[in-house]
């Protein structure tokens, strides 16, 4: 299945698969029983354009939580929950949109089954999750290690666990840490089922390396019309995450809105900060809702030209730097005044 054709499934305000929209999915770091600190991240990341949230619940002092932490979003709540089967009825009962399980280390079929037939009640989509980390031993010793293979069995065997259960209100996630194999398990699963795939690197590690792992995984995944909501799981701030997402999915052609960013590389030519600046740049332009490419250039060499492909750029020479707007030269300023003149442009465009 393509995201063209996957299931429809609506997750709180939000839709996803049959086309819709790739949805960029965070988690938070806060102790979800600390419901301000919980509240005042999910809101700092609606600004940074996560737009499906998901919370630990590992006892029923954050299930409970849930409640009022759902009063003060705007954004889609998920309940991530494991071993407790009463803490997925409890998460459901307090507002969660979804909740996120492995039903193979939820317990009996029974406690499965009590899972199911609340989300059946409450009309609340299951996320069935397997990690190459949590794989069955007997799947291991059938495949003889982790491959993507026993992960699509795996996957596979959960949901059809919940299907005979009487519930197709389904996501799917499978994620590896091993970024080949993560994609091999989503070119697998895809062929076999309908259901929406939640696309992620898991542990894909620190900002640097976790970004090279999550961006060539996602993005061949991504590439192949595979996936209908993504996470860049990192080890660092969430917000992070969500930055990367947006910017994976705008090189790919699959977002667009907001300002995109060029800059060149520097090197013994550049006379003016421009590592300093372009990180300034960054960081202004996330506030503008301009569909716009801006470049920020570093010598006479090749600055001129490349600002000129783009609809702002400023160049920078020796401690000075010109702005170019279009194609066009517009005028040259000291270095210490490029950021304000190239914000002054962006606050007046049109």
């Amino acid at each position: 299945m393509s995201r063209e054709t996957t299931k429809t499934i609506t997750i709180g305000n939000r839709v996803i698969g049959g086309g819709n929209p790739i949805l960029i999915q965070s988690m938070c770091n806060t102790r979800t029983d600390d419901v301000a600190a919980t509240v005042n991240q999910i809101l700092e990341l609606e600004k940074a354009g996560c737009e499906i949230i998901r919370v630990a619940v590992p006892d029923m002092e954050a299930a409970r939580s849930l409640n009022e932490i759902k009063k003060q979003i705007h954004i889609p709540l998920v309940a991530d929950i494991h071993f407790d089967y009463r803490l997925a009825i409890a998460a459901m009962e307090n507002g969660a949109d979804k909740i996120r399980i492995n039903p193979g280390n939820i317990g009996s079929t029974d406690r499965v089954r009590a899972v199911v037939d609340k989300a059946k009640e409450l009309h609340i989509p299951i996320r069935v999750g397997v990690n190459s980390g949590s794989l069955e031993k007997d799947l291991i010793k059938k495949y003889g290690k982790v491959t993507a293979e026993a992960i699509v069995e795996s996957a596979l065997a959960q949901v059809k666990l919940i299907e005979d259960l009487g519930y197709d209100n389904l996501v799917i996630s499978i994620k590896s840490s091993d970024v080949l194999m993560c994609v091999r398990a989503h070119e697998l699963i895809s062929a076999q089922t309908p259901y929406p795939l939640h696309v992620g690197i898991t542990e894909a590690g620190t900002l640097t390396a976790g970004n090279i792992k999550s961006a060539i995984g996602l993005g061949i995944i991504l590439n192949q019309g595979i996936g209908d909501t993504i996470r860049v799981s990192l080890t660092g701030a969430p917000v992070e995450e969500v930055k990367s997402a947006k910017l994976i999915l705008k090189t790919l052609g699959l977002r667009k809105g907001g300002i995109t960013v060029v800059s060149c590389p520097t090197c013994g030519r550049t006379r003016i900060d421009l590592i300093g600046l372009a990180g300034q740049v960054e960081t202004m332009a996330a506030e503008f809702p301009l569909d716009i490419k801006v470049a920020v250039m570093g010598c006479v060499v090749n600055g001129p030209g490349e600002a000129r492909e783009a609809d702002i750029g400023i160049a920078g020479g020796d401690g000075e730097g010109l702005l170019i707007k279009k194609g066009e030269i517009i005028r040259k300023v000291p270095e210490e005044q490029l950021l304000s003149v190239l914000k002054e442009e962006l606050d007046h465009w049109k």
